[in-house]
């Protein structure tokens, strides 16, 4: 498991933000990194809430690549705009999206962005979830009692969202009983973002 540290300061935190680089991420961290291999210099990067996009839109535009983070939000018109505007510069443009698929109406749009490097962040596997549980504590300053991920893992909801909640639920019940993050305080979280165990076993 690696991570890109990045100079951007959490709400609340103690720390700089980190990428965990994992199964999930790990090929499209890859293909961002060498933006002369887009095809039409245009990349489009999607992926579920709370996944890092937006993170990695900020490491890469560092790069001096321009990047639209909510592109599928933004008038279709727009897009194609910025979409020429780097053909004729000869500049790399990275277009995020939340919407999986990104469904395109303006034909010209839905064919020029289908021949672009198309990126997806997936689901994490039990080895990125223990270092995005590790790394979220980290960024909180929140010290974990040793075996965390071993309990934690297996019994949390396997998204981006889903950890980082629970890493938060877990922080807060910490800090209001005034006692260490230990294996009470994580069962108490499990409950209260995902519901009792045995509930979670049936």
């Amino acid at each position: 498991m690696s991570q890109i540290a990045l100079p951007l300061q959490i709400e609340g935190s103690s720390g700089a933000a980190s990428i965990v680089i994992g199964n999930a991420n790990r090929a499209a961290v890859e293909a961002l990194s060498d933006p002369s291999a887009w095809p039409f210099h245009t990349a489009v990067l999607a992926g579920p809430p709370r996944s890092g996009k937006s993170m990695l839109g900020n490491w890469i535009a560092a790069q001096g690549v321009a990047v639209v983070d909510g592109a599928d939000a933004l008038a279709e018109d727009d897009i194609f705009h910025r979409w020429n505007g780097a053909q004729e510069q000869g500049t790399s443009l990275l277009l995020i999206t939340d919407a999986q698929p990104w469904e395109i109406s303006l034909p010209d749009l839905r064919s020029r962005l289908g021949a672009a490097m198309q990126l997806e962040i997936g689901v994490p596997d039990d080895e990125m979830a223990a270092g995005l549980i590790e790394s979220l504590a980290l960024q909180r300053g929140l010290s974990l009692a040793d075996g965390a991920a071993d309990y934690l893992v297996p019994r949390a909801e396997r998204s981006f969202a889903a950890l980082e909640q629970l890493v938060g639920a877990i922080d807060r019940l910490s800090l209001e009983r005034k006692v260490p993050a230990t294996m009470s305080v994580w069962r108490d979280a499990l409950d209260q973002t995902i519901g009792p165990e045995q509930a979670r076993l049936l």
